[in-house]
């Protein structure tokens, strides 16, 4: 699902954006992140949210181990500046984790992470490079959004700001609707709901809607 979603104009970088999504992560969560979104900052904000992450890096960031991990993880540590790291001060413990996709076509050659959580008995190296994938996912709900929902190379009729953010809004809230019903759904039939299909949830409730349409306002039933 898409939720806690923020808009601003095209000067507005994604990373600023980001400050004010952080804002709604809450302390049961694990949040996972592209290498274009760490830095200290960031990462401080997101860890004072009392939620856990899942963050990649550039795989040639320098983190020294300061600890080998039996499960071929190492904690380390991340700082806020130059002079800090030079002087090994007000650093932050991570866990650092580089695996490689072996057999995948267009796999980089090595992929690294950090997180928060530094239990490897916990959070194994492993299950943790296989659940960081899952956030191409995303992708995924990025394509329902704009392709399946809004329609192929259909821009928002809006020509104001504010109508803009009003339309844009309620694409949201519509894909969240969907992707709720689908959910309700998978748990009734006791089904992973990865394998519902989103074309053809959105259809379903396309032949419904005509059908609440045709209800005259008398027979309506009211609400108290």
């Amino acid at each position: 699902m898409l939720f806690a979603s923020q808009m601003a104009g095209c000067a507005t970088s994604e990373v600023t954006l980001a400050k004010a999504v952080l804002a709604c992560l809450e302390p049961d969560m694990l949040c996972l992140a592209d290498r274009s979104f760490f830095g200290f900052e960031l990462w401080s904000l997101a860890r004072d949210s009392g939620a856990n992450l899942l963050w990649r890096v550039r795989k040639n960031m320098r983190l020294s181990p300061d600890k080998r991990l039996p499960d071929g993880s190492c904690l380390s540590r991340i700082y806020r500046c130059e002079r800090d790291w030079r002087h090994k001060t007000n650093g932050v413990q991570v866990r650092v984790i580089d695996y490689r996709l072996d057999g995948v076509t267009g796999a980089e050659p090595i992929y690294r992470l950090v997180t928060s959580l530094l239990d490897h008995e916990e959070a194994p190296a492993k299950e943790l490079a296989a659940l960081y994938h899952e956030r191409w996912a995303i992708e995924t709900s990025f394509d329902e959004l704009k392709t399946h929902l809004r329609g192929a190379r259909i821009v928002l009729r809006s020509r104001t700001p504010d109508l803009v953010r009003q339309e844009f809004y309620g694409l949201i809230m519509a894909h969240f609707a969907i992707r709720g019903l689908m959910h309700e759904a998978a748990l009734s039939a006791d089904e992973d709901p990865d394998r519902l299909s989103f074309i053809h949830t959105v259809r379903v409730i396309r032949r419904k809607l005509t059908v609440f349409a045709a209800i005259p306002p008398s027979t309506t039933p009211r609400l108290s």
